[in-house]
């Protein structure tokens, strides 16, 4: 939390300011009200008109300062969340491909929006709302202090008591904290499972499951959200008393000091409201320092700042020789392995076929060359060096992956090929050429600018894969590998496609299919065919 804070100071200071100031102030007003009740009582009429205008003056100043504060603390509240986003963007930018994938990415959509909100309201809010509380108890022990000495021994005694009994109970609240995080995340997790079934149990008529499932999943949610609420809202009710208590013993206090004769009868009134702002202070600040022991496990998540860690140098050499994978054996489960003592070599420029049936090890075996599976045994090289020795990001430097399952963001085809890079008119049309995606766009009257959809679903699956594989080539990467690439083409198309993809001779080309006629392995440098648990030479 601090670190936000600091990261942003000069909006949060801004803030912070201007609500002591205003808090500051309305404790002059309590004061100012003494001086109006004692013209009264002395009959002073001028003295009591000037004091009517001083007060209203320093309400306008206090609402001044309010609106100023609520200028600057949401300009700080907005930076410091965008701060954790970037931040939990950082933090998913530094896991591996095995660390990523051990989550959905509905536990990751919780992170950004629900513990981001978590955060807000109990973190930022309650921050600047002790600012104020904070700066309304000390200006109000100082007005006491003024009025009798007493008075301020008695504040001080209080507001050690309001300090340390909430942590008594920080404790239980982070607890209830952490749990309800993990509770959010999962909740968020199952509904987003849901959402993607949708057409699956639409298709079935589970209809009721769906909804059910919902309920469920929401149910969780608002149970542990309901939990965190009733035990600092407990907790708040019990400081709520403490305070009542401490007034009442402020009140025989002062009416102790007004009999003898000590203070006069006219700081009664003005001195009670001062006693209630100090100890609705010492409540505000006490059942929200709480709240901080709440928002703890959601800043615990965050591990990584933006800017503060370096990402892996991608300085990967340019493959001279070819890649070479030797005696590699690997399985998800020790006891159910998929590659069994494999070798093969790609040399550079080659091309290459990976056949066999679906569970023998073809994507596996992409997915060992982009470094995505470090946990295999044997060796793979590259130019004759270990590919541990490089991060998959600088493989992935020199590699373009193409997927049987092609996703596509939200936008245009444009973006989706290009992916924010800028390319000459000439690479395009190369790009489209090859792809055999050109004939599509001219189908389409916003040619590349044709938004594509959610997940691509405004394009059919085989334009989504030449929209993929137009990707692939315009980056220029010198190693290519194809799961399945073609699989969603019509026969013409597929060939357009591999007769540009095999034509290429600064290319390597390593790529899966289920199924190659004799005619089509001709094509190929070398065809490895694959069974399950396979060891191939």
């Amino acid at each position: 939390m601090k670190y936000y804070l600091k990261k942003c100071w000069p909006t949060v200071t801004a803030a912070s300011i201007c609500m002591v100031v205003a808090y500051g102030l309305q404790v002059c007003t309590s004061l100012v009200q003494i001086q109006i009740t004692q013209g009264l009582l002395d009959g002073d009429l001028r003295a009591f008109t000037i004091r009517i205008i001083l007060l209203l003056l320093t309400w306008l100043a206090v609402v001044l300062c309010l609106i100023a504060e609520t200028f600057f603390q949401g300009r700080a509240v907005r930076r410091m969340n965008n701060a954790l986003r970037r931040d939990m963007a950082a933090g998913l930018l530094h896991k591996t491909h095995q660390e990523y994938h051990k989550q959905e990415s509905g536990e990751y959509l919780s992170q950004f929006t629900n513990d981001v909100n978590q955060i807000e309201q109990m973190a930022w809010t309650p921050f600047f709302t002790i600012m104020g509380s904070a700066a309304q108890v000390v200006f109000g022990i100082v007005a006491l202090a003024s009025i009798h000495w007493l008075l301020l021994v008695i504040s001080l005694v209080i507001a050690l008591v309001m300090i340390f009994v909430p942590r008594l109970f920080s404790k239980r609240l982070g607890t209830v904290g952490t749990a309800c995080a993990a509770s959010q995340a999962d909740s968020v997790s199952k509904i987003k499972d849901l959402l993607a079934g949708y057409d699956v149990l639409r298709f079935f008529g589970k209809d009721e499951r769906f909804t059910s499932g919902v309920d469920a999943a929401s149910d969780s949610m608002e149970q542990a959200k309901y939990k965190l609420t009733i035990n600092k809202d407990g907790i708040g009710c019990g400081l709520a008393y403490v305070s009542a208590v401490c007034q009442v013993a402020v009140v025989i206090l002062l009416g102790v000091l007004i009999l003898n004769d000590m203070i006069p009868l006219a700081t009664f009134m003005g001195t009670g409201t001062i006693c209630a702002g100090v100890y609705n202070g010492l409540n505000q600040v006490s059942k929200l320092a709480v709240s901080f022991s709440a928002s703890k496990p959601y800043f615990d998540k965050i591990t990584i700042h933006a800017g503060e860690a370096q990402l892996p140098d991608f300085g990967l050499p340019t493959l001279q020789e070819g890649i070479t994978v030797k005696d590699v054996s690997f399985g998800y489960d020790e006891k159910k392995p998929i590659l069994v003592h494999m070798n093969a070599e790609f040399k550079k420029g080659g091309k290459y076929a990976l056949t066999g049936p679906s569970g023998c090890g073809k994507s596996t075996l992409l997915k060992i060359l982009l470094g995505w599976l470090p946990g295999y045994q044997g060796k793979v090289l590259y130019d004759e060096r270990d590919v541990r020795d490089y991060t998959p990001e600088q493989l992935q430097q020199k590699m373009s992956y193409i997927e049987q399952n092609v996703f596509l963001f939200n936008t245009t085809i444009r973006e989706n090929i290009t992916l924010g890079e800028h390319f000459t008119d000439e690479q395009m049309e190369k790009a489209l050429r090859d792809s055999a995606l050109a004939g599509d766009l001219a189908n389409m009257p916003k040619g590349l600018d044709t938004p594509v959809g959610e997940e691509g679903n405004a394009l059919s699956g085989g334009q989504k894969q030449r929209v993929a594989i137009a990707r692939a080539l315009i980056h220029n990467r010198s190693i290519l590998l194809v799961d399945e690439g073609t699989s969603a083409l019509d026969q013409k198309n597929a060939d357009i496609v591999e007769k540009s993809l095999l034509s290429n001779p600064d290319l390597t080309l390593i790529l899966i299919s289920h199924h190659l006629s004799d005619e089509r392995k001709a094509q190929f440098d070398h065809v490895y065919e694959l069974t399950p648990a396979s060891s191939i030479v």
